[in-house]
C-alpha cells in the first residue's frame, strides 16, 4: 500500500494561511486609515474649537466669519507659499485698535511681559488683541488639493519664509505696530549680547512701522536678570535709537526682573512706578 500523499493538503493549508494573512493585513490597513482619519478630524475640530472659544471672549466680533476669513489665507495652498499679504483680509476683518500710551512690544521677553500684562491693566501686547490671543501658541497649515486645516506635519518657523504661522505673525506684528501711538514701551532682554537683534520681529518689522506722526516716545525697559550681559549703553540699543523715525524720543531704563514681578504681585500700583 502506497503511503498517503499529504502534499496537496499542505499546499491548501498554506494558501489558506496566506489568504488569512492578506485579509488581516488589509483589515489592519483599513483600521489604521480609519483611526488616522478620526484623529486628524479630531485635531482639526480641536483647532477650530480653540480658535472660536478664544475669539468669543471678544464680544464685538462675528467669530465664525473671522474663522472663515482666517482659513482662506492658507487652505488649499502649499504650506511654504503663504505670503504675509494673504492675511490682509483677516486684518481687515478684525483690525487692530490704537491704545495710545498702553501699547507694549517685546523681544525675547515673552514670559516676563505676559506675566505682567495678565496681572495688571497697564499695557496691551499683540497677544492681548483678538488675533494675537486666538492664535498664540498654535500651529496650522493647509495642503494643496485640500480644504482642511492641518495641525501636524506643518513646516517649522525656519523651514521656509512663507509658512502660514510665520507669515501670520509677521503680518499681525506690522498691523499692531501701525496703530502704535503716544508713549510706546518695549521690554527687551538684558541677558542677551544683542538685545535689539536685527533678525527679530521687533527690529525687522515693528520698529520700522513706528511713525512720528503718531508715536511720541519709545521707552525701552531692559529686563535685568542675574546673568545680564547688556545695559542701556549696548551698541544694539544705540542702533535702535538711530533707526527710530525722526521726531520719536527715546529712553532706556535697566529694570530688575524681580521689580517687574513685584509690580505683578501688586497690580494696584501705578503703572509708571514699575520702572
Amino acid at each position: 500500500m502506497e503511503p498517503e500523499d499529504t502534499r496537496v493538503p499542505d499546499k491548501k493549508r498554506k494558501r489558506r494561511c496566506l489568504l488569512l494573512l492578506c485579509a488581516s493585513a488589509v483589515l489592519l490597513i483599513i483600521v489604521l486609515v480609519v483611526v488616522l482619519g478620526v484623529t486628524l478630524n479630531q485635531e482639526r475640530g480641536q483647532f477650530e474649537s480653540i480658535f472660536i472659544s478664544r475669539c468669543e471672549k471678544f464680544k464685538e466680533y462675528d467669530c465664525q466669519n473671522v474663522w472663515s476669513v482666517f482659513q482662506e489665507a492658507y487652505i488649499n495652498k502649499d504650506p511654504c507659499k503663504v505670503p504675509t499679504e494673504a492675511y490682509d483680509p483677516l486684518i481687515a476683518a478684525a483690525p487692530f485698535k490704537p491704545a495710545c500710551n498702553r501699547m507694549m512690544f517685546w523681544s525675547k521677553t515673552k514670559d516676563v511681559v505676559h506675566d505682567f500684562t495678565e496681572k495688571t491693566d497697564c499695557f496691551i501686547t499683540l497677544e492681548d488683541t483678538l488675533l494675537g490671543s486666538v492664535l498664540d501658541g498654535l500651529t496650522w497649515c493647509g495642503k494643496e488639493g485640500s480644504s482642511a486645516t492641518f495641525t501636524t506635519d506643518c513646516p517649522g518657523w525656519t523651514q521656509c519664509d512663507n509658512n502660514p504661522v510665520r507669515s501670520f505673525w509677521n503680518r499681525a506684528s506690522a498691523g499692531f505696530a501701525d496703530v502704535a501711538c503716544g508713549d510706546v514701551t518695549a521690554m527687551m532682554n538684558g541677558s542677551l549680547i544683542t538685545p535689539f537683534s536685527p533678525t527679530s520681529i521687533f527690529a525687522s518689522i515693528e520698529v520700522k512701522r513706528f511713525n512720528s506722526s503718531r508715536v511720541r516716545n519709545l521707552k525701552v525697559v531692559l529686563v535685568m536678570q542675574k546673568n545680564a550681559v547688556a545695559n542701556c549703553t549696548n551698541m544694539s540699543l544705540k542702533n535702535l535709537e538711530e533707526e527710530l523715525d525722526q521726531g520719536i524720543n527715546y529712553d532706556c531704563k535697566e529694570v530688575p526682573e524681580s521689580q517687574i514681578k513685584e509690580c505683578s504681585v501688586h497690580p494696584e500700583k501705578p503703572c509708571g512706578s514699575c520702572w
